[in-house]
């Protein structure tokens, strides 16, 4: 697992590598802007379900400062 923190959220960042530092990774989140382009086909079923898993990284890191990922 992976703990990713808003690069906003420093003082939280700490407290998360102080508290799981041994046992899952934590670090910043290092995406820049928005990146996605205009799809130019219909998203298949597939596609939809990776989207909205990241629909919800990005609502946790906007509500919560930090989401949880499993890789």
């Amino acid at each position: 697992m992976i703990i990713v923190v808003s690069r906003t959220e420093s003082a939280r960042y700490k407290y998360l590598r102080h508290l799981f530092g041994e046992t899952i990774d934590v670090i910043f989140d290092r995406r820049l802007g928005q990146r996605r382009q205009p799809a130019l086909e219909r998203a298949g079923a597939e596609r939809r379900q990776v989207d909205r898993r990241r629909a919800e990284v990005n609502g946790d890191l906007h509500n919560l400062g930090w989401a949880l990922v499993r890789h």
